[in-house]
C-alpha cells in the first residue's frame, strides 16, 4: 500500500508539473504573439503643441524695506516701523492677509575697508521683504506707488499669472490634439496609409507662471497725480502632446 501511495504521488507531481509547464508555455506564446502583433503593425509617434494666450488676472511683486542704524537692535526696530507702515497701505489697498507673505528677513553688520587697516564696524543693516499677490490688476499700480509712500525702498520682480489656468489648459489641449490628428493624416496620405487607430498618448508641458521680471522703484514721495504703469499683455499657455497611431492600407 506504501509503494502505491508514493507512486501515485510521484504521478501527481509528475502531472501538476506538466500543467504548470504547459500554462507558462502558453503565457509565452500569448505574450510573444502579443509583441509579434506589434512588431508587424505599421506605426507613426509624432508630437505637437496646442497653444492659447489669455490676459493675466492676477500679479506676484516682491517689496521690502532696508534700514541702516550704528547698532543691530536700532536697526531692525527702525525697520518694523517702516515695515508695518509698508504691510498697512497694502491692506488699505485692498490686498488680504493671504496676500501677503514674509519671503526674506537679514540683518548684517556693515564694515568700513580702508588699504592696509582691517575692516571696521560702521554699523548694521536690516531688510524685510514680502511676497504680494495682487488679484485685481486695476490696483497693482496703485499699490506699488502706496508701498514707496509709506517707506518701501526695494521693489523685486513681478510676475503676471492665473488664478484658474483650467479653461485655458482645456483650450490647449484641443488645439494639440487637433494639431496631432492633422499631422498623423498627412504622414499617413504621403505614405500611402490611413489612420487606423490611436496606440497610446501622452501629455507635457502646461501651465507655468512666466519668470519675474525686474521692476525698479527709488525710495520717496511719489507725485500724487501720477501713478506707476504697469501693462499685463498677455501670456502663453502651452500643452505638448505625444501619441502613437497604427497605419493601415
Amino acid at each position: 500500500m506504501k509503494a502505491l501511495f508514493r507512486a501515485a504521488a510521484v504521478s501527481a507531481l509528475l502531472v501538476a508539473g506538466t500543467v504548470g509547464i504547459a500554462g507558462a508555455a502558453s503565457a509565452q506564446t500569448v505574450a510573444t504573439s502579443a509583441a509579434d502583433s506589434m512588431f508587424r503593425a505599421t506605426t507613426l509617434n509624432l508630437s505637437a503643441y496646442g497653444e492659447v494666450r489669455q490676459r493675466p488676472d492676477q500679479a506676484t511683486i516682491s517689496m521690502g524695506v532696508t534700514t541702516e542704524a550704528p547698532t543691530a537692535a536700532e536697526a531692525m526696530r527702525l525697520n518694523a516701523v517702516k515695515m508695518n507702515q509698508v504691510i498697512a497701505a497694502l491692506k488699505k489697498g485692498g490686498i488680504a492677509d493671504r496676500d501677503i507673505q514674509t519671503s526674506g528677513l537679514s540683518l548684517n553688520p556693515q564694515y568700513v575697508y580702508v588699504e592696509n587697516q582691517p575692516p571696521r564696524l560702521s554699523g548694521y543693516q536690516a531688510s524685510n521683504t514680502v511676497t504680494v499677490v495682487v488679484r485685481d490688476l486695476t490696483k497693482l499700480g496703485q499699490a506699488v506707488d502706496a508701498t514707496v509712500n509709506a517707506g518701501a525702498t526695494n521693489i523685486g520682480g513681478i510676475s503676471f499669472g492665473l488664478q484658474d489656468a483650467s479653461a485655458a489648459e482645456d483650450a490647449a489641449r484641443i488645439e494639440a490634439a487637433r494639431a496631432l490628428q492633422a499631422r498623423a493624416e498627412l504622414y499617413a496620405r504621403a505614405m500611402g496609409y490611413r489612420v487606423g487607430r490611436l496606440v497610446t498618448l501622452s501629455e507635457g508641458g502646461g501651465y507655468s507662471p512666466p519668470p519675474p521680471m525686474p521692476v525698479y522703484a527709488m525710495a520717496g514721495r511719489m507725485e500724487k497725480d501720477s501713478s506707476t504703469p504697469v501693462e499685463a499683455g498677455e501670456m502663453k499657455v502651452r500643452i505638448d502632446v505625444s501619441a502613437t497611431f497604427e497605419l493601415v492600407k
